[in-house]
């Protein structure tokens, strides 16, 4: 959190309104004046030759000027030339091609003249070149032979172009050569090699020449590179290694300088411009350089090392640069050193350049033309374009070598004058007219201007005027006498009136009064004061996490009659308020956080008049930047040293290194973690397996999370050897009974430590004699066929490549396949009680497999009654078991298998004893089965049918039968009775036949028999049960006719009689 300073603009600002307050005054337009240049082209003017070329002159002047211009200091008569035309109002040349043409006719010095009939002002001397990119001249360039570790020179030599092309080198393919300290470009365009390596030979250096106006690229041939080694092979093994030179056989030697030639050297450099010093040295190792100033220091504001410090910059030169500058070149071997003697030289500057010089007649007055160079520059004065000592004399007007002095001017005095100064690097040229006027003082501005102004600020109000003689200018407040001038205040030559420090009782009316002794003039300013605009409550710094939401304060107070604008700036730019961002009149709110998030924002407060800034930084803590820059030392067979350059941290410090590998042979393209290191460390040793080619990638880790992996590094390979392990988890299982397959994990990149990797299996069965099988197998199984069922064998599985074969392994027991199991042996089933019923058995005697459990089924019955059927699974080790008996009637099935992978084996079936009352039960129970009883029914049936057919013959010849006697069986609450007394006996269809129940469990239990006949009375129909017995319905009725003759006679019903005939 802080309040920011107001920004560089307002002291730029500041100081060009002070500048100004002090600068000539101006004529106004609407008065006679000389010619004035005002816009012209640059010194040095060059032009693309595809387009129209414009030469710039504009000038002001009342009257309005002419102009003309010459070429290689003679006139040049445009007219005759209908390419080249004049704009209108204006000097500025336009030369016209689309007809054709060629731009290099037109080369040449051009400079332009104004002139009305007070004098006449001149431009610079305008050399005007047009661009040239001339085509790379062909050539063939043979192969370049060197011997590694010699230096080596590439010369470029572009074609010269105008401006000179920029220089830059590629191979063929438009890839950059990579540039470091052992080879770079030079200045001079040149590609310079300290020493040279085998590996420069994989790629050919080609030099390229970008010219900037017609945006074009000449490409030099490319040079191709043939060096001779004594060391061919395994180079990339070998690039990185300490002592890589003598490694590869090449001799080590002290630095020798390659550019520039010797032990000494000079340069000139302007004054103004950029010094650039170069050291390019050869040698084995790679030279350093290091720049040194003899008897002094290098200027640190103003110096700077570029191309891997063979170069030194050093900007804007003045004199105090000149002296002698040293660069040393050093390896183990040793050291040398060059000296470059600096000389600063100087084109003319101006130490008092002339000015407009406006008098009054009969005024004294004097033009001033002080510049300074090395060497010394000359000054020459003209007047009108025209040598001043050819002019005609002029007796008021006094030569004294840089001054000209004017004594009682006259009207006929003016005319514009020239100052050319020039030495052997420029020449600078200016126009200062002489005016004399005789004019009463006027006011420029407009009239009552209103000026608002900040509290406790700095202010100027202004009052521009003219008068010749110059007028004198006083302010005055609120019509009071005294001259404002002096303490709070200051006036300037130009009339503004500074206050220095606004107070409240600054305000009110200014008045400013200009005098000559030709009258007076005066204008009037009122000035108010406003309060400041302050942030009174800032943002304040905060720490963020990614995704979260953040809200930064802006509170501010301002001067009421001001309108305010509050806008935020992010990195001092303007803020796009996105749709992760909210905007309110005292906050800012970021939803979201993300890293780009990050930075300082500023709340900025303003008015009109004025503005306050209030600062804060957003700290965003993230995920680390990938590590960079990764690099393979100390290669050895069975290790390498791993460095890596940390990427930023993201302000949540690193915490791990996670290094991976990847290899080419068994997995290419997958990625394994090798190693972790904590964040403190940027270097590791990593231990390396036999043949395996590695590449390398290194992942930063912080509370934010994880780096994007870094770019690989450069492949290593190494030497390969015998495995030293064999392959794990061996298995020998069977897929079918007659068969056994053995399966193992195969051995990775890191194990297989040679080429052709392989595996020999080995088997027999356990505990036999026998010779062992084996095979050898490039997969991870192998199948045995034709084996007995469930046997045990021996396995041994060994990795071999080209190397050898490795340990001798361990043997593994695997099995064959399994069958189903036979039947569980000696099931028992005891019943101790009529609760409960014991089961036991033993295992089967051939399980074929690995037991898994047992299956047991089992169901209740009672003799054609069969309940539902109960499944119960036991474990392998489990042998008995115990029912729970529902009732004391019923008998138990039991069917018991065993279980193997394969599914479960043959049954084995026993049933419950029965229970001491079956017996009874039984016979009770098939009583209705046996042929008697079946007879007897029927009989009795045949008896009722008979007895039927008489009461039906007797009711039809009128008989009556009153009912006398009710049923002794009491009636209950629901028996239907009628208004007489009678009642009805019914069987519904829907009831269930009384006799037996069904247990909810399937069991079958014995009730009681309540066998009864059925009550029927007339209009019944008879029925047969499903045992053969009779059912009817009847309905007994009072006859109406007996009821009303009081008739007591009785029919005997059919159930009567059948009482009677018991």
């Amino acid at each position: 959190m802080a309040r920011q300073p107001p920004p560089p603009w307002v002291h730029a600002a500041f100081l060009l309104c002070l500048l100004s307050l002090g600068g000539a005054i101006e004529i106004p337009m609407d008065l006679t004046q000389p010619p004035t240049i005002t816009k012209q082209s640059a010194k040095d003017h060059i032009v693309d030759p595809r387009d129209n070329i414009l030469i710039e002159c504009e000038a002001k002047g009342n009257p309005a000027p002419s102009f003309h211009w010459t070429r290689n200091s003679r006139f040049f008569n445009i007219a005759k030339d209908p390419r080249v035309s004049m704009r209108r109002r204006s000097g500025t040349l336009v030369i016209d091609f689309r007809s054709g043409g060629r731009p290099e006719e037109y080369e040449g010095e051009y400079q332009c003249f104004a002139r009305n009939k007070f004098g006449t002002a001149l431009s610079n001397r305008i050399r005007l070149q047009v661009s040239k990119s001339p085509l790379w001249p062909k050539e063939n360039l043979d192969p370049v032979v060197v011997q590694e570790g010699a230096p080596l020179t590439l010369q470029c030599n572009p074609p010269p172009g105008l401006p000179s092309p920029v220089i830059f080198w590629m191979s063929s393919s438009m890839e950059p050569i990579t540039q470091d300290k052992r080879v770079s470009q030079g200045h001079n365009g040149d590609l310079y090699f300290s020493n040279v390596m085998l590996q420069d030979m994989q790629t050919d250096y080609s030099c390229n020449a970008r010219f900037h106006f017609t945006h074009t690229i000449q490409q030099k041939n490319p040079f191709t590179l043939k060096v001779l080694t004594n060391h061919p092979y395994n180079d990339s093994s070998l690039r990185n290694h300490p002592d890589m030179y003598s490694a590869r056989g090449v001799a080590e030697r002290t630095p020798s300088f390659m550019y520039p030639q010797g032990t000494a050297s000079s340069q000139m450099v302007l004054r103004g411009m950029d010094l650039l010093l170069e050291c390019i040295a050869s040698g084995v190792p790679t030279p350093d350089i290091a720049w040194y100033k003899k008897g002094g220091d290098l200027p640190s504001d103003k110096a700077k090392f570029e191309n891997f410090n063979k170069a030194l910059r050093i900007t804007n030169v003045s004199e105090e640069d000149s002296g002698e500058y040293f660069c040393l070149a050093s390896n183990k071997m040793g050291s040398i050193r060059h000296t470059i003697s600096v000389r600063v030289k100087a084109a003319p500057y101006w130490l008092d350049e002339p000015k407009n010089l406006i008098l009054a007649p009969g005024e004294d007055g004097r033009l001033v033309c002080r510049a300074n160079g090395n060497p010394k520059p000359t000054v020459q004065w003209m007047v009108n374009g025209e040598p001043l000592q050819s002019a005609p004399p002029n007796p008021n007007r006094e030569v004294a070598g840089d001054t000209i002095i004017f004594r009682d001017t006259q009207i006929s005095s003016r005319a514009v004058y020239q100052c050319n100064t020039s030495n052997e690097h420029g020449y600078l040229l200016a126009n200062a007219f002489v005016s004399v006027l005789d004019v009463p003082p006027r006011m420029l501005s407009p009239r009552n201007q209103l000026i608002r102004v900040i509290l406790y600020n700095r202010t100027r109000l202004d009052c521009p005027f003219f008068g010749s003689p110059i007028p004198t200018l006083r302010w005055f407040k609120n019509g009071q006498g005294s001259n404002l001038d002096g303490g709070n205040y200051h006036v300037y030559e130009n009339g503004s009136l500074e206050i220095k420090m606004i107070r409240k009782e600054d305000q009110g009316i200014y008045t400013c009064v200009a005098t000559n002794i030709l009258g007076k003039a005066e204008n009037q300013v009122r000035l108010e004061v406003k309060d400041p605009t302050r942030i009174y409550r800032m943002p304040e710094d905060q720490v963020a996490r990614r995704g979260t939401t953040v809200q930064l304060e802006c509170r501010v107070k301002h001067d009421p009659s001001l309108k305010l604008t509050v806008s935020w700036l992010k990195d001092d730019e303007p803020l796009y308020i996105g749709n992760r961002m909210k905007k309110e009149d005292d906050s800012l709110t970021i939803f979201g956080v993300a890293e780009r998030d990050q930075g300082s924002y500023t709340c900025v407060a303003s008015t009109e008049l004025d503005q306050d800034l209030a600062k804060a930084y957003l700290t965003v803590l993230g995920r680390p930047d990938r590590p960079r820059d990764l690099e393979l030392t100390d290669l050895a067979e069975r290790s390498v040293r791993l460095t890596w350059i940390p990427g930023d941290a993201n302000n949540s410090p690193i915490t791990d290194y996670v290094v991976q590998f990847e290899e080419d042979q068994f997995q290419p393209g997958v990625w394994h973690d090798h190693s972790k290191y904590p964040g403190s460390v940027n270097s590791a040793v990593l231990r390396l397996s036999p043949y395996v080619n590695y590449q390398f990638r290194v992942i930063a880790i912080n509370e934010v999370g994880s780096s994007h992996p870094s770019l690989p590094s450069e492949r290593y390979r190494t030497s390969g050897a015998p495995p030293e392990s064999n392959p794990g988890d061996v298995k020998g299982e069977g897929t079918r009974k007659n068969n056994m397959e053995i399966t193992w994990t195969p051995m990775n990149a890191t194990s297989a430590f040679g080429p052709n990797l392989r595996y020999i299996v080995k088997w027999r069965r356990r505990e036999t004699r026998e010779a062992w099988n084996n095979v050898t197998v490039w997969g991870s199984r192998y199948v045995v066929g034709q084996t007995p069922v469930y046997v045990p064998y021996e396995i041994r599985v060994q990795a071999e490549n080209d190397f050898g074969k490795g340990p001798e392994p361990e043997s593994v027991i695997g099995y064959s396949g399994e069958d189903l199991p036979s039947a569980p042996r000696r099931f028992r089933v005891r019943q101790p009680n009529l609760e409960t019923i014991n089961l036991e058995w033993d295992h089967p005697e051939h399980p074929n497999g690995i037991m898994i459990g047992y299956t047991l089924k089992y169901v209740a019955f009672n003799g054609t009654k069969v309940g539902k059927q109960i499944v119960e699974n036991f474990s392998p080790n489990q042998t008995k078991f115990t029912v729970q008996r529902t009732d004391p009637v019923s008998r138990y099935r039991f069917t018991l298998s065993a279980r193997t992978q394969v599914g479960s084996g043959e049954a084995v079936t026993e049933e419950s004893p029965a229970p001491p009352n079956e017996a009874y039960t039984n016979n009770q129970a098939d009583i209705a089965t046996q042929g008697w009883f079946i007879g007897l029914m029927c009989a009795i049936a045949l008896l009722v049918l008979i007895l039927l057919i008489v009461c039906f013959i007797k009711r039809s010849r009128g008989g009556k039968y009153p009912v006398r006697e009710k049923k002794d069986v009491p009636l209950g609450p629901e028996d239907p009775k009628e208004e007489d007394g009678s009642f009805d006996y019914s069987d519904e269809d829907n009831k269930p036949l009384q006799g037996s129940q069904t247990s909810l469990d399937g069991t079958i239990k014995q009730q009681e028999s309540d066998d009864s006949l059925v009550d029927y009375g007339e209009g019944g129909e008879g029925q047969f049960n499903e045992d053969g017995s009779f059912i009817g319905q009847y309905t007994v009725k009072k006859d109406k006719e007996e009821t009303e003759g009081n008739e007591s006679s009785e029919a005997t019903s059919p159930v009567n009689a059948i009482y009677s005939l018991a």
